[in-house]
Order: C-alpha cells, then sequence, then structure tokens
C-alpha cells in the first residue's frame, strides 16, 4: 500500500442522492479533512429530501461532520428512487453546482453503485467534473454491490466511532432499517482499514488520477 497525498484540499464538493449518503459513505473522511482544514469550503448537494424531516435531520448531521467549514448546503425535492425519470433537473443542480465552485475534492457516489439514484448521480458527476479528483464513496446495503476500492482514508479509531455516534444521533428516521446500525458501519470500516494497515479506513473508487511526479 503506497500512501499519496492528495495536495491541499481547501474547497470541497460532496453529494448524494439522499439525505446520509454523504454521511454514511464519507462521513468520517469530512471529520477528517475538516479538522485539518479549519475554514475548508464545503459545496454539498442533496437531490432528495427537501422540505421536511429528511432535510432537517441532513443540515444537522453535516453541520457536525464537517466542524468549522464554510459549509453551503442545498437539499432538492426530487422523489426517492425516481431519478432517472428527474434527469434533467438533476443534471441542471450537478451544473449548477459546478458553475459556482472550482473545488480540489469531489465526493460522490460510485458509478457502480447498484442503486439507481447513486448510480445516476454518479454518472453525472462524472461529465460536470472532468479535470478533478472524484472520490467516489460506497454504501453497504443489501445488493452486495461492494467491489474492490481504489483509495483509502485511514480513520482513527476516535473518528470511527465519533462517525457512528453522528450517524445514530443525527438521522433518527433511519434506525428501524435492519442495516442501519453500529456493527454495520464499524465493521465496514474494519475491514477497509485491514486493506490499508489501518485500524479503520472509508474506501473510496477512483477513475482517473494525473500524476505530478516531477513537481
Amino acid at each position: 500500500m503506497i500512501g499519496l497525498s492528495a495536495g491541499r484540499a481547501d474547497r470541497v464538493v460532496a453529494v448524494g442522492a439522499h439525505c446520509d449518503d454523504i454521511a454514511i459513505g464519507a462521513g468520517g473522511t469530512l471529520l477528517t479533512l475538516c479538522r485539518a482544514r479549519p475554514g475548508v469550503r464545503v459545496d454539498a448537494l442533496v437531490l432528495s429530501g427537501g422540505g421536511g424531516e429528511r432535510e432537517q435531520e441532513e443540515r444537522a448531521a453535516l453541520a457536525a461532520f464537517c466542524p468549522d467549514a464554510d459549509l453551503r448546503l442545498t437539499v432538492l425535492k426530487l422523489p426517492d428512487g425516481r431519478m432517472p425519470a428527474h434527469w434533467e433537473e438533476a443534471k441542471a443542480a450537478v451544473e449548477e453546482l459546478r458553475e459556482r465552485t472550482e473545488p480540489d475534492l469531489v465526493l460522490a457516489p460510485r458509478t457502480d453503485d447498484a442503486h439507481q439514484d447513486h448510480r445516476g448521480l454518479a454518472k453525472l458527476m462524472t461529465t460536470a467534473f472532468r479535470d478533478h479528483l472524484v472520490l467516489r464513496y460506497e454504501i453497504v446495503k443489501w445488493d452486495g454491490d461492494l467491489g474492490r476500492p481504489s483509495a483509502y482514508q485511514p480513520l482513527t479509531p476516535e473518528v470511527a466511532e465519533e462517525k457512528v455516534r453522528l450517524l445514530q444521533e443525527h438521522y433518527p428516521s433511519q434506525r428501524h432499517r435492519p442495516w442501519y446500525d453500529r456493527e454495520a458501519f464499524l465493521g465496514l470500516a474494519r475491514i477497509r482499514g485491514i486493506e490499508c494497515h489501518a485500524r479503520y479506513a472509508e474506501a473510496f473508487d477512483v477513475a482517473k488520477l494525473t500524476l505530478n511526479l516531477g513537481g
């Protein structure tokens, strides 16, 4: 396992199809990054859940996952599970996001995620953010679609535990789900940690990476 620095990330874009996607897939990474870079700008876009309890949960959660950050969150009202039928609205939202930010890092779903909303958003991101470092996060679910990631962000035990605590604290609407528990979140983080010689980690796919070995 080779460790490479992605450079200073002062501007971050994080997108999710649903409220809690960003926190589940990259919450530990956001905690780690925002604590290391006070004042980092985080532009977050969520396609569904706007105008109700889910949006309230998301705003409180991302504020906690992005301490001391300049957080700018937009939550839309696209219907859950119907993103392919609302492609133009989703595309317009992603393009508007692209127009107002030039990020150093993008956090997005995987293009081969089994959920159609996740997968559709991921494909939009590949066209809107062509020349950026895009880390594609994973979300464990019954589909069994976890792959072989190519990038890892190690998490300290304290950050891994805090991620789980914040997920449980800020998304009460999801606690009834059989997969939404401490064992699932820490278990995956432990496996990804083993794969990168750390205790815990979050893992990502990287489609393209341009090196600057002589810089």
